[in-house]
């Protein structure tokens, strides 16, 4: 079987992984990015989510091969300097508190600012929603995705 072609953080490389593996373990096992974590493996948590093709998705539960070819975008991937207004705002409020779930949590806010902007709390709550916090940090999470809704540019 030919290496497996993927597109991560802009950067093209080639795995020779099973066709079946997860992307999470090709990420994390393979191209050595550790943000996105593992947490339930069947993609209920949010602890897994990266982007693909700018959409949030979890990644222990999509197999590598599904995604050949797409854009991936990992937690590591945001902004090399952590720039984004996503973890500035997470710093600024201190959202994290054992910090597990929180590469999850901010690539699905990416997400949610990227295709609305100004989202209200209603919106954030329900973009949100399929993400887990153990620490339950939730109002410090929507309060950092509108602190970052503030310093994000507004789509012309």
């Amino acid at each position: 079987m030919p290496p497996l072609k993927l597109t991560v953080n802009a950067r093209a490389v080639a795995v020779d992984v099973p066709a079946d593996m997860p992307l999470l373990w090709v990420l994390r096992d393979v191209l050595d990015l550790k943000g996105s974590k593992f947490g339930c493996g069947i993609g209920e948590c949010g602890a897994c989510t990266v982007h693909v093709k700018g959409q949030p998705m979890r990644s222990c539960s999509v197999p590598a091969s599904a995604v050949a070819g797409m854009e991936i975008t990992t937690i590591e991937g945001l902004s090399l300097d952590g720039s984004h207004p996503l973890q500035k705002a997470w710093t600024k409020l201190d959202v994290p508190q054992c910090g597990y779930c929180q590469a999850g949590q901010i690539m699905t806010a990416a997400a949610l600012l990227a295709a609305k902007p100004k989202p209200t709390d209603g919106d954030v709550d329900a973009a949100m929603a399929g993400n887990l916090c153990r620490c339950c940090t939730y109002l410090r999470i929507r309060e950092a995705v509108h602190e970052a809704a503030g310093q994000t540019p507004a789509k012309k």
